[in-house]
């Protein structure tokens, strides 16, 4: 119920900012277990995503949003979960991985931090480690364009669902492995971004 009100109040207030643009957005799977992962340059990119998916996202947040009380008790109940950047977080991994064995939507941004520039940084591993420790989770690539200025337009592209079997490579992966992988799927957001 809270999600859906906060969600439909933001979605008033997105439209109203901006002029949003959506592609593939149909493609989207409704029922199966999800990784959504995408650039990430603004705070207003999980409200954007958040408010055009129809099915509830569960994004892993960096924890230092959570060191507020109010804020962070606002943005748990919005189905965000801590991480800590860096360093492989065993909690959260096993926060995401229950949430795809739940059949849910869980969101990611490969890079880690936003991007000052607005051009694509390195992915760090995180979307691979989880895709291959899923049991059958699809990764659906987005890409968010555009400055957030007032009243501009911003065009939110959404690919084809991959699946992860293509990748695996026997029962365990070396983080070289997972690194290449994460630089491989994240490749489809830049071509999203220039298509």
């Amino acid at each position: 119920m809270f999600y859906n009100t906060i969600r439909f109040i933001c979605n008033v207030v997105i439209h109203l900012l901006f002029r949003i643009k959506t592609y593939g957005l149909d493609n989207f799977p409704k029922n199966h277990a999800v990784i959504v992962y995408l650039n990430h340059k603004s705070m207003w990119d999980p409200v954007i995503i958040g408010c055009l998916l129809k099915r509830p996202i569960h994004f892993m947040a960096k924890e230092e949003l959570f060191y507020n009380p109010l804020f962070g008790y606002i943005i748990s109940k919005l189905n965000a979960f801590p991480v800590k950047r860096g360093t492989p977080d065993r909690k959260a991994i096993r926060k995401a991985l229950q949430v795809l064995d739940d059949r849910q939507v869980l969101g990611i941004f490969p890079e880690g931090t936003r991007s000052k520039d607005g051009n694509l940084q390195a992915p760090e591993p995180g979307v691979a480690l989880i895709a291959a420790k899923s049991k059958d989770a699809v990764l659906v690539p987005a890409a968010i364009i555009g400055n957030y200025k007032l009243f501009s337009r911003i065009e939110v592209r959404f690919g084809k669902s991959i699946s992860f079997d293509k990748y695996r490579q026997g029962e365990k992966m070396s983080s070289s492995q997972l690194k290449e992988i994460s630089a491989d799927l994240f490749t489809e957001v830049a071509k999203l971004m220039e298509s």
